[in-house]
Parts: C-alpha cells; structure tokens; sequence
C-alpha cells in the first residue's frame, strides 16, 4: 500500500482505471458462470464493452483534444460492417474463431482510421459548432451510404453494387449486405472476454497517449491553440492524430458490436447513436476517461432493468440524467462528495493511528 501512495498521481490513477474494469470482469464472469444474472443481462455484456470502447475513443476527441464530434457512429458503422465482411471472408481460411474477430476488428479499425484521415483532413481545420456540423454530416453521410450499399461473396470473391442486389452479378453466394435491410446471418463471434480484451486495449492505447509527449502537446492546442502554435506545435498534425486514433478504435468497437448480433441495419448507427455516446462521456466528466467507463456501462444497463417500468422507463432515465447532471455540476455536491472520499482515503491511517495509540495504552498499564 506505501508503494502505491508513492507512485505519481498519474500512475496511480491508471492503476485505479484498469482495476476497476479487471474487478468489474471478475466479477461480471463469475456471475455469468453461476447463472446469477438474467439472460437479459447477459447479453448485454458485449454491447456494454462495445459503448466503453466508444465511450474512451470519443473522451480522446471530446475531452482530450477538446474538438465535438457528433459522427462518431459512422466510425462506428464502418466498423460493423467492414468487419462482418472481413469475419465472412476468412470463414473457410482461418478455423479459430477468437483469431478470426481479432482479424476483422483489426481490419475494421483500419478501415475506420482511413475514414478519419479522408474526413479529418479538411473537417480539422473548422473548431467549435463548424466541426460539429460538418461531422454530424458525415455520419449521415456514411448511412445513407450503408442503405445504398450491397456486398455478396461467392466463390470469386466479393461483388459491390450501390444499385441492388441484382446487379451483384452472382449466380450463386451469400449476400452480406443488403442496402437498407442491412446484413444477416452474422457469424456471432463477440464474446465478453473479447470485449474485455477490446476495452483494456482501448485504455492502454488512449492513457499512453494522452500521458505521452503527444498527449501534452494535443491537450496543449486545447487548452491555447494560438500559444501552442507560437511553441512551434503543428496545432493541425495533433488534432489529427487524436481524431484518427479515436476513429480507429470506434471502428473495432464496431465490429464487436456488430458480430454480437445475427443481423444489423445501417439505421442503428445514426445520430441518436452519436448523441448517445456523447452523453456518456459528457455525463463520465469531460476528459474523464475513468467516468467515461463508468458511465457508459450504468446508462447500458439502467433502460434495461427499468424495463418493468413499462412507458415510463425512458421518462425514468432521462429523469435520472438529469439529476446526475445538475448534482456534478453543483459545488455544493461536490463539496460533500470530496469530504466523503477524504474520510474514505484517511481511514486507513486513523485505524493505524488508533491501534498505536491503544498499544501505546496498553504498554503503559503492563508498566
């Protein structure tokens, strides 16, 4: 425990991250194998790791670079879909189905990342309510695209048609995207040890790189983009970056979103999405990223289990967000929320302190 107080206030709160979603994983997986928990429930497991993912990459836009993006599920959307395709293609050349998601998140990652190059080049250089437009745009954008697209596979390898599946030109195959009505028969390989995988790597990838000499120089251009750019800093290269790599990992949350369903529609990925994601970083605390977490997995599971609230569950959740909001926006609350912490911190030290005290006591009275 001392060497834990002696490490860096940084150190020891990425310690605290990583624990909490590790605990939370335990935890989760020993419930799941005792049945304790509603099928319900368990399946929500996978799209819960799916929104942290979406919940971190998006804390690195938001929070980090301090840029609104409000496209981030047409990241998310390239992801899906390219990964079912990519899983769909190494159905026969690669037996092992971890090996074969772990490819096709890769992918899909990929292909993500080089939508945000194409998007980030000219979308960074707008700041505030311009860049909010222009990327709300191009997630409407990417699922109009998605309703028009149709993908088939057969044995010589995959048609693209934006027309219909006819003009696929396949005598015979499997469609695996169908313009509006989506993609079917998924292969389900998502799990929630991958979606664990997923998310750890998520935190590794964002917490190195924020607290890295990149991280500084971007939440630099942040905090003063002018007096960053008179230090010499490329104000265009690290928003990129953080815009890129934020793209990258919403594309592989993607694909574990999507191969955790037998079918997907591109209309799942629209603007509500966007804002849904949004209201998880927002609500976790801006360039929180350990709130993002936190945040993201109440608000999954909270609609379901208001389920038997009937009408009222939404009205019940959004009655519940908007107390969360004005509580940690309130000094008064958050006043009393820092003194409970302190007592919780100092606890320990008033127990040892107590003990001596009593030994002290104790020695004096066998005198």
């Amino acid at each position: 425990m001392e060497k834990f107080r002696n490490l860096n206030k940084t150190t020891r709160s990425n310690i605290i991250t990583y624990g909490i979603v590790v605990v939370s994983f335990v935890v989760m997986q020993a419930l799941v194998m005792a049945g304790a928990i509603s099928n319900s429930l368990t399946g929500l497991l996978v799209p819960i790791c799916a929104y942290i993912c979406m919940a971190i990459s998006l804390n690195l836009v938001v929070g980090i670079s301090g840029e609104l993006s409000l496209g981030h599920a047409g990241f998310m959307s390239i992801g899906a879909f390219s990964g079912l395709v990519v899983a769909a293609c190494l159905r026969s050349a690669v037996a092992s189905d971890p090996l074969r998601l772990a490819i096709s998140m890769l992918v899909a990652g990929v292909f993500a990342a080089v939508a945000g190059i194409l998007v980030g080049l000219p979308v960074m250089r707008l700041h505030g309510d311009y860049l909010a437009i222009v990327t709300l745009a191009f997630g409407e954008i990417i699922k109009n695209l998605l309703n028009n697209l149709y993908v088939g596979l057969d044995a010589r390898g995959l048609h693209f048609s934006m027309t219909d599946a006819k003009a696929l030109g396949m005598q015979s195959g499997t469609i695996l995207i169908n313009g509006p009505q989506g993609a079917t028969g998924i292969d389900k390989l998502s799990t929630f040890v991958s979606g664990f995988a997923l998310v750890i790597f998520a935190l590794f990838v964002v917490l190195n790189l924020v607290n890295s000499r990149t991280g500084r120089a971007i939440m630099a251009v942040r905090d003063n983009r002018i007096a960053a750019e008179s230090v010499g800093i490329n104000t265009m290269k690290y928003r990129l970056i953080a815009f890129v790599v934020s793209a990258a990992l919403a594309g592989m949350a993607g694909a574990l979103y999507g191969m955790n369903f037998s079918s997907i529609v591109p209309k799942k990925f629209d603007f509500n999405t966007s804002i849904l994601i949004l209201v998880f970083v927002v609500l976790g605390g801006m360039g929180n990223i350990r709130g993002g977490v936190i945040s993201a997995a109440l608000l999954t599971i909270l609609p379901e289990q208001l389920r038997f609230m009937g009408d009222y569950r939404m009205l019940i959740y959004a009655v519940v967000l908007i107390v969360v909001m004005i509580v940690s926006n309130n000094s008064k609350a958050q006043e009393f929320l820092r003194g409970i912490r302190s007592r919780v911190r100092n606890r320990p030290d008033d127990m040892a302190a107590l003990a001596a005290d009593a030994a002290q006591q104790g020695g004096a009275q066998d005198e």
